[in-house]
C-alpha cells in the first residue's frame, strides 16, 4: 500500500512536470499548442487553427517618443490578433539595424515590419526576406522597396506634413521672417519634407533661411538644444523669427534652448507629435506654436494590419500614405484637462482612429484572443 502511494505520487509529479514544461515552451497559451485543436470560424485559413505567427519589427532610428509609440502600436495590434511580436530599435546605428534584420531572417519569423531603412542595403535585406517566402511591410524607408514584389511601403504624408506647418508659418509671419531650418538629409521622409520646404521658400521670398542644423543620433534633442543655443547668440532679438523643425526631436531641443535663453518670442513650427511634445506645447509661454503630425501609434497598428493581410494571402497596395493633421498650441492650451496622445482626439477630429485595412476577420481574431 505504501509502495502504491509513492508510485502514484511519482506519476503525478512527473505529469505535473511535463505539463509545466509544455506551458513554458509553448508561448502564448491562446496559440495552438499541438495538444489541443483550435478552430476559429470566419477567418483566413492561415489563422483558423491558431498556429503560431511570429512577427519581427526592426526600426533604424530610436531614442525618441515617436519610436516608442510606433513600436507600441505595432506590438499591441499584433498581439491583439494573436501574434507573437518582437521589436528592436537600432538607435540610429546602421550596422546594428542590418544585423538585426539578418539575424531575424534565420529565426523563423513569418513577417517583418522594417522602419526607416533608408539605404540600398535595406532594399537588399527586404529582397532576401521575400526570397525566403516571408511577408514585409516597410515604413518611411527607401522608395525602391516599393518595387519589390509583394512588399508594401507606408509613409506619413510627408508632403502634407511639411505643407501644413510651413503654410501656417507663412501665414503667421505675413510671408516675412528670418528662420532657422532643422533638418537632416539621408532619410526618405526628410527628403520629401525638404522638397516642400524649398518650394514654399521659392514662392515666398520674404521667408529667409539664416541658419540650419540637423543630426540623427541617440541624443538628437540634446545636440539640437546646444546648436540652437549657439544660434541665439548669433541672432539677438529681432534677428530670428521662427524655427522650422522637420522632426519632433529637433523641436524638443529647440524649445529647451529657447526657454533657457528667454527667447520664446522665436516660434517653432514642427512635424511629429508625442506625449512629451504635447507636454511642451501646453507649457505656458512655450515657443512651439504648431506641429503637423500623424499618430505614430496608429502607423504601427496600420502596418501590422497590412502585414496580417499579406500573411492571409490577401491583396495589399504597393504604397500607402497616412493622413496628416495640424495641431495648434492655442487649441491644446484651451483644454480644461492635460492633453495627451489619447485625448488629443477631442481637439483633432479623428485623431488616432482609422479603419484602414481592418477586416472583419481581424475583429473575429481579436475577439477570439481576448477570451
Amino acid at each position: 500500500m505504501k509502495r502504491n502511494f509513492f508510485k502514484t505520487t511519482l506519476v503525478s509529479a512527473l505529469a505535473a512536470s511535463f505539463l509545466l514544461t509544455g506551458c513554458a515552451s509553448g508561448g502564448d497559451s491562446k496559440q495552438a499548442s499541438g495538444n489541443k485543436k483550435v478552430s476559429i470560424e470566419g477567418v483566413p485559413e492561415r489563422f483558423a487553427k491558431g498556429d503560431p505567427v511570429k512577427i519581427k519589427v526592426v526600426r533604424k532610428i530610436g531614442g525618441d517618443d515617436h519610436t516608442a509609440q510606433f513600436l507600441a502600436g505595432a506590438k499591441e495590434e499584433g498581439e491583439a490578433l494573436g501574434f507573437q511580436v518582437d521589436v528592436f530599435t537600432a538607435n540610429g546605428d546602421t550596422a546594428k539595424f542590418h544585423d538585426a534584420i539578418n539575424q531575424a531572417l534565420n529565426q523563423n519569423y513569418d513577417g517583418f515590419i522594417i522602419s526607416h531603412g533608408d539605404d540600398d542595403a535595406t532594399v537588399n535585406d527586404v529582397k532576401k526576406i521575400v526570397e525566403k517566402g516571408k511577408s514585409v511591410v516597410a515604413f518611411d524607408s527607401n522608395p525602391k522597396i516599393a518595387e519589390v514584389e509583394g512588399v508594401t511601403l507606408t509613409s506619413q504624408d510627408d508632403e502634407a506634413l511639411a505643407t501644413l506647418a510651413l503654410e501656417q508659418l507663412v501665414k503667421d509671419t505675413n510671408g516675412k521672417a528670418n528662420i532657422a531650418y532643422l533638418w537632416v538629409d539621408g532619410f526618405p521622409p526628410m527628403v520629401r519634407r525638404n522638397k516642400v520646404y524649398h518650394e514654399v521658400l521659392s514662392k515666398n521670398p520674404g521667408i529667409k533661411e539664416v541658419e540650419r542644423f540637423g543630426v540623427a543620433s541617440a541624443d538628437t534633442s540634446v545636440q539640437t538644444q546646444n546648436a540652437v543655443a549657439a544660434m541665439l547668440n548669433k541672432y539677438p532679438k529681432g534677428k530670428l523669427d521662427a524655427i522650422f523643425a522637420t522632426w519632433d526631436a529637433f523641436a524638443i531641443g529647440a524649445a529647451r534652448a529657447l526657454k533657457e535663453a528667454g527667447r520664446e518670442e522665436v516660434k517653432i513650427y514642427g512635424i511629429d507629435v508625442s506625449n512629451a511634445d504635447l507636454q511642451e506645447i501646453q507649457r505656458d509661454k512655450s515657443a512651439w506654436k504648431y506641429t503637423a503630425a500623424v499618430d505614430p501609434k496608429l502607423i504601427g497598428a496600420v502596418d501590422m494590419r497590412l502585414l496580417a493581410k499579406k500573411l492571409a494571402g490577401e491583396e495589399t497596395p504597393q504604397t500607402y500614405d497616412l493622413e496628416a493633421s495640424l495641431i495648434s498650441q492655442e487649441e491644446v492650451q484651451k483644454s480644461k484637462e492635460p492633453v495627451n496622445m489619447v485625448n488629443l482626439a477631442t481637439i483633432v477630429p479623428g485623431w488616432g482612429k482609422s479603419d484602414a485595412f481592418e477586416e472583419e476577420w481581424m475583429k473575429k481574431l481579436k475577439e477570439h484572443y481576448q477570451k
